[in-house]
C-alpha cells in the first residue's frame, strides 16, 4: 500500500517515534488514535493527526485491522524510514528520478512539473480546479522528507539529489 497524503516533514525524526508511540498496541478506532496523537504531539487538528495516522500506516509503523489501528513493534530508525518512505509513499521514486535527471537544483514547483504525468488521472478528476495545488504541496512535502531522510539536499529554496541518494 502506498499513501498519497504526506504530512509536512517534522524538524526532527523523533516526532515520527512520538506519533507512532501515541497509537496503541491494542487496536482502537481512528478517532481515538487521532485523539491520542493530538494529546502526545504538537499537532493542532484532527485532520493533521489523521494524515499522520495514514502516513504511519504507509511507513509500516501502524496497521489497520477489523478492530481499528494499532502500533507495530518496530523502531523508526533513519535507515528503516528511508526505505519505508520510498516503498510506502506514492510518487517518491518519480521525485527522486526528477532530481537525479536534473541539470540544476529544482524548486518544488519545477519538480512537480517533471512528475505531473505520474499523477493518476482519477486524482486530477477528484479535484479538477485544485489538483495541481494539492500535488505541488505534496511534492514539496516529499522533497522536505527526502532532505530530512538524507536522500536529497536543499540549497536555498531548491533541491538536489544527495550524493548517496
Amino acid at each position: 500500500m502506498k499513501v498519497k497524503h504526506v504530512p509536512a516533514a517534522p524538524d526532527d525524526l523523533t516526532f515520527v517515534e512520538d506519533a507512532q508511540g501515541a497509537v496503541p498496541l491494542v487496536p482502537d478506532s481512528q478517532d481515538d488514535c487521532c485523539a491520542r496523537i493530538l494529546e502526545r504531539t504538537d499537532l493542532r487538528s484532527r485532520d493533521e493527526a489523521a494524515t499522520w495516522l495514514t502516513f504511519l500506516r504507509g511507513l509500516g509503523l501502524v496497521e489497520r485491522g477489523p478492530s481499528g489501528y494499532s502500533r507495530v513493534r518496530r523502531e523508526p530508525d533513519p535507515e528503516f524510514l528511508r526505505e519505508a518512505f520510498r516503498d510506502g509513499v506514492f510518487g517518491v521514486d518519480a521525485v527522486l528520478a526528477a532530481l537525479r535527471d536534473a541539470d540544476e537544483p529544482l524548486t518544488a514547483a519545477a519538480t512537480f512539473e517533471r512528475v505531473r504525468d505520474a499523477i493518476p488521472e482519477w486524482e486530477r478528476h477528484k479535484n479538477p480546479n485544485t489538483w495541481t495545488d494539492v500535488w505541488t504541496e505534496t511534492v514539496g512535502h516529499e522533497l522536505d522528507w527526502l532532505v530530512r531522510l538524507g536522500l536529497a539536499d536543499r540549497v536555498d529554496d531548491r533541491y538536489v539529489i544527495a550524493a548517496d541518494g
